[in-house]
């Protein structure tokens, strides 16, 4: 008798087939599912040790490495056509007589900014106009980067002091050049405007380019130059009068 109740309880299921639902009614996955996955999770805070650790004590360094800005590379002096004259070059004036008893002597003088290589008795076109200047007047150029002769130069930086040499010229006349007449004209439009253009020219002569190598020379020159310019302010005050 026991023999045959454990034998009939092995084989008859814990569960009845009746309270079990149908297997249309289970999901997908429990239907073509049948391998189980473990999984194995693991704590992501770090252990203790890690946060309680401390770094070793360091023995503080008294050389601090000092860090210098490299220096920006220096540019050339800009020249513009109304920066004042830069002050005398302390250049050495001992050769000075030398270069003013070689004669005949050449200049690199400047007008607004324009490099001009000239001598005595030259003659420049300039590539403008001077509608201050007519005919006859005399100019004097002051600025200029070099002057020299056949075995002596005497440079600026970056010009020369001005009462180291004294260079005249005079405006022979004015050049206008050819009319050159200009078409213009727009897409879809007949209008043609026409428009003319005629560029004139001052002609200068350099009529004296020396050398002042002596301080009376020098001195004489300055009183010289004082005195053209209160003769140019008088005729100037003479014509506002006169109108």
């Amino acid at each position: 008798m026991f023999a045959r109740s454990i034998a009939k309880a092995l084989c008859q299921p814990s569960t009845p087939l009746s309270t079990l639902p149908p297997t249309f009614l289970l999901p997908l996955r429990a239907r073509l599912t049948t391998i189980t996955t473990s999984t194995t999770t693991t704590d992501p805070d770090p252990p203790e040790a890690s946060f309680n650790h401390l770094p070793t004590s360091q023995t503080p360094t008294n050389s601090t490495p000092s860090h210098h800005p490299p220096t920006p590379p220096q540019r050339p002096h800009r020249l513009s056509r109304r920066s004042p004259l830069p002050p005398p070059t302390n250049a050495n004036l001992s050769l000075l007589p030398l270069l003013a008893a070689q004669t005949p002597h050449y200049i690199t003088a400047h007008l607004h900014t324009r490099p001009y290589l000239l001598t005595a008795g030259d003659t420049l076109r300039l590539p403008f106009h001077m509608p201050h200047a007519p005919p006859g007047t005399v100019l004097r150029l002051n600025r200029a980067s070099m002057i020299g002769s056949r075995d002596y130069t005497f440079r600026g930086a970056p010009y020369v002091d001005e009462g180291l040499f004294v260079c005249r010229a005079v405006v022979v006349g004015i050049e206008g050049e050819p009319m050159r007449v200009v078409e213009k004209t727009k897409r879809r439009q007949r209008k043609v405007k026409r428009v003319t253009s005629k560029m004139r020219y001052t002609i200068l002569r350099v009529k004296e380019l020396r050398v002042l190598a002596g301080e009376r020379e020098r001195e004489r020159e300055k009183e010289r130059v004082e005195g053209e310019e209160e003769e140019e302010e008088l005729e100037a005050l003479m014509g506002e009068g006169g109108r």
